[in-house]
């Protein structure tokens, strides 16, 4: 399973894409500005998109991305998510005011896209991909994913704070690499709290509640532009980075657009 980071940031700015993952080519995970770096071939290759949640910087780059690809279309998109984020793409994307509504174009029986409703604890199988929805704990109704293709799985959280159902599950499973958002420092934590995002602090707390016999690597996403440097170093107070030592008791990173991992 080729995981690709097409965008993991929390705003935009140069070299900053919203959050979007490309997985082994035909499965994509949200659909920020990332997306815009895909070329039309690669976007024709997406047959499915699984979103956390219906706010802009992880659906911005949806509807643009359809309308590219709309006339190569051989079946609809797939589009699972949330009711709550479906209703949300419904009403206020797909509405004929904001976008046309892909999902009855060009007919109702032959749209572009479809939705596809999904609940958290649903196992979903998607061309040799098994993916778990996770429960988040977020401003809106939203979710994180779980992916497994014949080995260990990748865990991105989506936006959330503090969650402990989460790690209940994340606990008994096969991780080989977890996403985890932190988008605001310290100084901005009870704005952190507000919106139900992390900040290292709080993101200190939640690590502690990894089996202590696991380990695998923790990547950091959806950091304010303006706060990344200031956010990895109040990560690398509590725990360090790279390069590993002996004592070191979490392997956590910064992720990157353009990375990519092969699992």
């Amino acid at each position: 399973m080729r995981v690709r980071v097409l965008g993991c940031s929390g705003a935009i700015a140069k070299d900053c894409k919203t959050t979007s993952f490309l997985i082994d080519g035909d499965l994509l995970v949200d659909a920020g500005t990332g997306v815009g770096d895909l070329t039309l071939e690669e976007m024709k290759g997406i047959k499915h998109v699984l979103l956390t949640h219906s706010h802009l910087d992880h659906v911005a780059a949806l509807p643009l991305m359809v309308d590219a690809i709309a006339s190569t279309l051989t079946a609809p998109i797939k589009i699972s998510a949330l009711p709550g984020t479906l209703q949300a793409l419904k009403q206020h994307v797909f509405n004929n005011v904001i976008w046309p509504d892909f999902s009855r174009i060009p007919t109702p029986q032959a749209p572009f896209i479809t939705f596809h409703e999904i609940q958290v604890g649903q196992t979903l199988h998607l061309n040799g991909k098994h993916i778990e929805v996770l429960p988040a704990v977020h401003t809106v109704p939203a979710c994180g994913y779980a992916v497994t293709a014949g080995g260990g799985c990748w865990v991105f959280t989506g936006d959330t704070e503090r969650n402990p159902a989460f790690w209940r599950r994340i606990n008994q499973m096969n991780v080989a690499a977890l996403v985890i958002e932190t988008a605001f420092s310290n100084r901005e934590k009870e704005l952190a709290k507000r919106s139900l995002h992390l900040s290292p602090n709080a993101l200190a707390e939640e690590l502690d509640c990894i089996d202590k016999s696991k380990r695998f690597p923790i990547f950091i996403t959806h950091t304010k532009p303006a706060e990344t440097e200031l956010i990895m170093t109040e990560i690398q107070k509590f725990d360090q980075t790279q390069p590993f030592g002996p004592n070191v008791v979490h392997d956590i990173r910064w992720l990157r657009a353009g990375q990519e991992f092969e699992l």
